[in-house]
């Protein structure tokens, strides 16, 4: 019973790396993003609210003014994202995804500018005011529900499009992580497969899409109590015969459920994904109206401040 020691020892090596990887700074940074973000947003809408009745601000002359033309111009530099993805000449001018962050980031800094502009008053002026400001409002929080559902359809924030591809094809790697692990035997690794491939047939509807994750959320669960059984009595079928396994049984049971847990995420993934590429696909035909209506309302409030 020798032969088992070396794949044990080097599955048990296997977990340990994983157990402590190494921090990455960049990718902490790049986490923390939005949080931090989200917090310093809400802190400026506080604080602006709460002191609104302190501030001798008016909408027409002075610090407010000059704060409605910084909103302002800030919310017609979101444009620029636009004609950088049309104009082949600009794609040399940095990234997509620097691009699209500045996009995002002055979508929500231009709105909360303009409430300052406003005093965070919602009735102040005109009919054409309450309406450029409703419009402002009405893309920034578009913007914010777009800003999750590109989240998650991507690599990170700002990376670079996640395909289904891709995800099955994460999915379906580690064969040699699971032949070296005595509890994953081929019935486990088949049940996972299996599943792997009933997740490639992705409905078309979007009623569907939606209660696909829901339903492989339950599914994967429920497989991976069922695996987990499996697996370990395998383990414990190997240990009452190998003096190394029955050393290392709770290592190895430790390590074959997180794996079944890893695998199990990776498919639920999978799910997930065309549920909110058709989401992100929809939000964006809504979204675009939006802004057009946002520069036209802005265009007449301009005019009209500036004519009569």
């Amino acid at each position: 019973m020798s032969r088992p020691a070396p794949a044990i020892d080097e599955q048990l090596a296997i977990s340990h790396n994983a157990a402590a990887p190494a921090v990455n700074w960049r990718k902490l940074f790049v986490r923390l993003q939005l949080p931090v973000g989200a917090l310093l947003t809400l802190f400026a809408l506080v604080i602006g609210w709460i002191g609104r009745d302190a501030r001798d601000i008016t909408a027409e002359s002075g610090l407010g003014y000059w704060l409605g033309i910084i909103g302002g111009s800030l919310m017609v530099a979101l444009l620029m994202y636009s004609v950088r993805k049309r104009i082949p000449l600009l794609r040399r001018l940095g990234a997509t995804r620097h691009w699209f962050k500045w996009h995002m980031n002055l979508g929500i800094i231009g709105p909360v500018i303009i409430l300052y502009h406003s005093n965070f008053d919602f009735l102040a002026g005109g009919i054409n005011s309450q309406v450029a400001l409703y419009c402002t409002l009405l893309v920034a929080a578009s913007g914010v529900v777009g800003r999750y559902f590109y989240a998650q359809i991507h690599n990170g924030l700002y990376g670079s499009s996640t395909s289904l591809r891709q995800l099955v094809a994460t999915v379906e790697e580690s064969e040699q992580f699971d032949t070296h692990n005595p509890g994953l035997t081929g019935e486990v690794r088949a049940e996972l497969a299996a599943l792997a491939q009933q997740v490639l047939k992705k409905p078309e509807s979007l009623s569907a899409s939606a209660v696909w994750p829901a339903w492989f959320g339950i599914k994967t669960r429920w497989v991976s109590w069922q695996l987990r059984r499996v697996a370990y009595r395998n383990i414990d079928a190997l240990a009452n015969s190998s003096s190394v396994a029955r050393e290392h049984r709770s290592r190895l049971r430790r390590a074959t459920r997180k794996y079944i847990s890893s695998r199990l995420a990776q498919i639920r993934r999978v799910a997930q994904f065309n549920f909110f590429e058709k989401l992100f696909s929809l939000w964006h035909v809504i979204h675009v109206p939006f802004f057009i209506m946002m520069v036209l309302t802005a265009i007449f409030h301009v005019l009209a401040v500036h004519m009569y």
